[in-house]
């Protein structure tokens, strides 16, 4: 519906009879426009209404937004809203404040969280289009309502899984009254039956009526998960929304979550802002996973914002992992969110035996490689001869992490990072995975011409290689990022692997979290030493939940579960973090890892934020940190927050623009935030006054350090 443009009225009575509207649109962060914009009006609007409005000489969709008007504005001097998507029912007023929400935290412009979260689609589209859309929806919605002939059999439920459901029907059925439900930390070990608790407490939503939320980690779990949940819920709308889609895709799903046809809504990060008016229930699978942190834009944590959105809105959330984050485990400890445990199994299964291999007590004999030892390919000719699938973790694809020239000792580095390049032997190619930079393998040394120019290191390119040399016979798939970039072929490669058709599965972090292979009995991490002595705090808590994911995929079925065996091929089996793994023993892991951050003063006992500049040239970004700290000082010591010196990001330069980052330590949230909403302003007028420097941006609760 247009606005002001066929009114028949005289401009008079126009003046008279306009409406002032806050109406938040799409600008960055450092163009100044920070908040809502004043539109005038000729009928009110209620907040949430999706609306075209003029923006210097663009047009561009906005969002009526909530809230009072600034001063004493005429409307006489506003430009005018054009039009109205009054096909679609307003955003729900919670739905403002979580984005309101998001946007102050993150530190963020309304206008710029609130749209990016939207589909792109739905910003481009007139009335009309969106009419044709919505009729074209109604069809599908209709193709995905034919309940099945015979109802789905629901699985015994575990006496831990009984105990678990009864708690957690007590609070899907508590009245509002009764005030905001705790968060629920679903802490269960590998295979214990998490995704049937999920299935229970959504079914229980589900009847009385509401909306179900689930988040997953990563685009590649989505197909999995979906299907289950459309096994359960036959005949019920079921849509996924994550970027692998289609933008029509995208649309159509999120259409029918804001018209509330579609009753469960699986997801990546990005669905934790979906418009759901009904919404009764949110799942966090995997909730420790770090692909829940979004790394450009509003940096916002998935996760967390699924726990703010469940406190705005009364409901529960579902927090799920066999290794918890160490802030959800804390949260735990001091009884801000609710326990609850499945410590076992379904079925009685046991955990893999967890065996420690010691490299150092290794024979040095010409030819054995630090990946395939001969105890591990002996293990392996076992496995082949009992008909059992083994899976063996290495996360660090390609062929080789770098190609050395032994004459004059060069090596494969990226001209513009500084950084290796991979090389890639499929392709014969030398690959940045910072930049995407690629050539050809040289035929002999680019600086003296050597000809005897030979790979250092190994990826999972390399290991399917010397896998099929060293076992002939054996039907070895290799799974990652290179391996699965067509679309279907990850599909494709799981379903083999499902169906017993491989015997011997090579793959990254890809492979390791929430599949259910029923064949594996036989899991090897083979080189994972590289993060227990990490500069980034985070590493070990990384490294142990992969390596106990990794873990989990053996032994999955209950007949094969007691010779079902996890090796760790190590230099240092005397470490803390594998003592631990080897007794699956998380807590012991975590009461160690939150002891040390406790005395350092890291998360969560201390929020912490991250000021990153970008520029050309190192020093324009260092200098442009440098006056940051010193306009910050003052309020820093009167808050007493600690800001530390610049520094240069692991990966310094990518793409030929240097990094530069600077943290902020806190002992309050409070006081942190505080800081940052006075500073954001004057960095931006800072980054005028440093010619060169390419952008700026604020990280809150930063998880790469």
């Amino acid at each position: 519906m247009h606005l002001g443009v066929e009114a028949q009225s005289s401009p008079e009575m126009q003046q008279a009879l306009a409406q002032i509207l806050r109406v938040a649109v799409d600008a960055p962060q450092h163009s100044g426009i920070n908040a809502p914009l004043d539109y005038s009006s000729e009928c009110p609007l209620m907040p949430g209404s999706m609306v075209r409005v003029p923006l210097g000489r663009r047009e561009l969709m906005g969002i009526v937004w909530p809230g009072a008007i600034s001063g004493q504005t005429d409307p006489a001097l506003l430009r005018p809203v054009t039009a109205l998507l009054d096909q679609l029912p307003p955003l729900a007023p919670a739905w403002c404040q979580l984005v309101e929400f998001a946007s102050a935290y993150y530190q963020r412009s309304i206008g710029e969280v609130a749209l990016s979260v939207l589909p792109p689609q739905l910003r481009e589209l007139e009335g009309a289009q969106l009419l044709a859309r919505l009729k074209k929806l109604a069809k599908w919605t209709a193709g995905q309502a034919i309940a099945p002939a015979v109802a789905p059999m629901q699985p015994i439920l575990s006496p831990a899984q009984l105990a678990v459901m009864t708690k957690l029907d007590a609070l899907l059925t508590a009245p509002p009254e009764q005030g905001v439900p705790a968060p629920v930390l679903l802490y269960g070990v590998t295979g214990s039956g998490k995704t049937e608790v999920y299935l229970r407490a959504a079914e229980h939503a589900l009847q009385q009526g509401r909306q179900v939320l689930v988040l997953v980690p990563e685009i590649n779990l989505t197909p999995q998960l979906e299907a289950r949940f459309l096994e359960r819920f036959a005949g019920r709308s079921i849509v996924s929304l994550h970027s692998g889609l289609t933008p029509a895709q995208r649309l159509r799903n999120w259409l029918a979550a804001h018209l509330g046809q579609a009753e469960l809504v699986l997801g990546t990060r990005l669905a934790v802002f979906a418009s759901m008016p009904r919404l009764g229930l949110i799942v966090v699978d995997e909730e420790h996973d770090p692909s829940y942190k979004q790394q450009d834009g509003a940096r916002y944590s998935a996760r967390d914002l699924a726990v703010y959105r469940a406190h705005l809105e009364k409901l529960p959330v579902i927090l799920g992992s066999a290794t918890p984050s160490l802030e959800s485990w804390q949260r735990a400890e001091e009884g801000r969110y609710i326990r609850l445990s499945l410590p076992d199994r379904i079925g009685g299964g046991t955990l893999p035996r967890v065996r420690l291999f010691d490299m150092k007590l290794l024979p040095l004999t010409k030819g054995v490689t630090t990946a395939l030892t001969a105890p591990l390919l002996q293990a392996l000719r076992e496995r082949l001869d009992r008909g059992e699938q083994s899976l063996l973790f290495l996360n660090r694809r390609g062929y080789a992490p770098v190609l050395h020239c032994g004459e004059c000792n060069w090596k494969s580095a990226c001209p513009h990072c500084s950084a290796w390049r991979v090389f890639h032997k499929g392709d014969r190619t030398l690959r940045c995975h910072h930049c995407s930079f690629s050539e050809r393998v040289p035929s002999a040394c680019p600086t003296c011409g050597n000809q005897d120019i030979a790979p250092l290191g190994r990826g999972t390119e390399r290991l399917e290689e010397q896998l099929a040399e060293a076992l002939p016979n054996a039907r070895v798939l290799r799974i990652d990022a290179d391996s699965t970039k067509l679309k279907g072929e990850l599909e494709s490669r799981m379903q083999a692997v499902h169906a017993g058709e491989v015997d011997i599965l090579v793959g990254t972090q890809m492979i390791t979290k929430g599949h259910d292979f029923r064949r594996i009995t036989f899991v090897a991490a083979v080189n994972p030493d590289g993060a227990l002595f990490s500069s980034d705090f985070r590493a070990p808590e990384r490294l142990f939940a992969l390596l106990m994911q990794a873990g989990g995929r053996a032994g999955r079925d209950v007949g094969q579960a007691a010779r079902s065996e996890m090796w760790v091929q190590t230099w240092h089996p005397e470490h803390a973090l594998y003592k631990a793994l080897a007794k699956h023993d998380f807590e012991r892991f975590a009461k160690s890892q939150l002891a040390e951050r406790e005395s350092a003063g890291l998360p969560p006992f201390s929020p912490l934020a991250l000021l990153r500049a970008d520029a050309r040239d190192a020093e324009v970004a260092k200098a442009f940190l440098m006056a940051a700290a010193r306009w910050a000082a003052p309020l820093a010591e009167q808050g007493q927050l600690l800001i530390y010196p610049p520094v240069p990001l692991g990966v310094a330069r990518v793409a030929n623009v240097e990094r530069m980052q600077m943290l902020v330590e806190s002992n309050s949230r409070v006081k942190l935030q505080r800081l940052l909403n006075a500073w954001l302003p004057e960095l931006g007028a800072l980054k005028r006054e440093h010619k060169g420097l390419l952008r700026w941006a604020v990280d809150v609760d930063p998880l790469a350090i």
